[in-house]
């Protein structure tokens, strides 16, 4: 059976796609599951629609700009990479399917034969596609490599516009935090999420999963905004940063030094205020203030690298009250309500660095004078 098969494959026209598939029916019509060699994908799917208007095409123009991290994931991991599969429609040409026998499952398994003027659009992975050629010229070795790749037969412009809707219309993205908790090749959330597990301050105080904090929960901080800190904090802005033994130092004793001079947060570890109250009344209780500590930490202890943390002890002079609105309006605050917006997160930097007499940097001036402006004509 199988032999016969193989002669009926190969008796075709040699101008043909020949890949070895799965036959199965989605809302009454047929589709196809099959493996294809890496070095494969980018002959196949060649087409660039970026230049057509959006009508016309169907899907998403390429974002450049993700395509170095996916391919550097792909050279990182040869050996434990995992990629999903490829969606992809046919169109422009008669596609056959040649089952590998005539009873049971041999009827579903066999060969899909594709004519080689056929067009071939991706409804779903084209990043992974730019990916995948950009990684093989660094490691050539992972041609024969195999992807899985569904194919849709189209039956038109339309038809392919909906499979890529129906395809991305449930899909989310799962949060900065769960991402984070869920990461064992960055050697930066391991340590972040080892602060999190040890720390006083962070140690059951940190949601791990969600990127808000409900009005009843526990928690203080997200494993987002302590990222994002102590990020900020050690100015480690590449992916897979490199950890020295001193910046954990650094990192574990900033934090602490923190939660000295925030009255709050040393009441907080002692559990003698919950975290609820403190959110409710209090801007040093939301992840922007998490991150623009880490901001102002790291400007600190580059100016001042053998005292810093004498100097963390001016945070005491700070009134943090949400109440206080003449500071806090406007800078961490919108209408009253805390807001992480790149504006604001500058101007709560700004005012750290000012009760710390830290400059700010050129840009953060700018940023400054324009709201100056904008409030009582730089009068507050």
């Amino acid at each position: 059976m199988v032999s016969s098969f193989l002669k009926e494959v190969n008796a075709l026209d040699s101008f043909t796609y020949n890949f070895p598939a799965i036959r199965g029916i989605q809302a009454g019509r047929e589709y196809y599951i099959s493996m294809c060699p890496l070095k494969l994908i980018p002959k196949i799917f060649i087409f660039d629609e970026s230049t057509l208007p959006a009508q016309l095409r169907a899907q998403r123009t390429l974002n450049k700009a993700r395509i170095p991290d996916i391919a550097q994931y792909l050279v990182d991991n040869p050996k434990d990479y995992v990629f999903s599969a490829i969606s992809a429609s046919i169109s422009g040409a008669p596609v056959q399917f040649i089952p590998a026998g005539e009873n049971g499952m041999e009827t579903k398994i066999g060969a899909i034969i594709i004519p080689m003027d056929a067009q071939f659009i991706i409804n779903d992975g084209q990043h992974r596609r730019a990916a995948i050629e950009a990684a093989l010229i660094e490691r050539p070795e992972l041609a024969n490599e195999t992807i899985a790749v569904v194919f849709f037969i189209d039956t038109g412009l339309k038809r392919s516009q909906q499979i890529f809707s129906d395809l991305n219309r449930h899909a989310v993205r799962p949060t900065k935090s769960i991402s984070i908790l869920y990461d064992y090749r960055d050697p930066f959330a391991r340590f972040v999420m080892d602060l999190a597990a040890t720390h006083p301050l962070f140690k059951g105080f940190t949601e791990l999963e969600k990127t808000t904090i409900s009005n009843r929960s526990i928690k203080m901080f997200t494993l987002s905004s302590l990222y994002q800190g102590t990020q900020s904090l050690l100015n480690k802005k590449k992916k897979n940063k490199h950890l020295s033994t001193e910046d954990e130092k650094i990192a574990r004793e900033f934090w602490e030094e923190v939660s000295k001079n925030i009255p709050e947060w040393d009441l907080l570890i002692k559990h003698k205020v919950s975290s609820s109250e403190l959110r409710t009344e209090f801007v040093h209780a939301h992840g922007l203030a998490i991150h623009a500590l880490g901001i102002m930490g790291q400007a600190l202890i580059k100016q001042h690298p053998e005292d810093w943390k004498q100097q963390l002890e001016q945070l005491q002079k700070i009134d943090w009250l949400r109440s206080n609105e003449q500071v806090w309006e406007g800078r961490a605050m919108n209408n009253g309500r805390i807001s992480k917006a790149q504006m604001n997160l500058t101007l709560t930097v700004n005012y750290l660095k000012q009760m710390m007499n830290l400059p700010l940097t050129n840009e953060e001036e700018r940023v400054e004078k324009r709201f100056l402006k904008q409030t009582h004509g730089g009068i507050r």
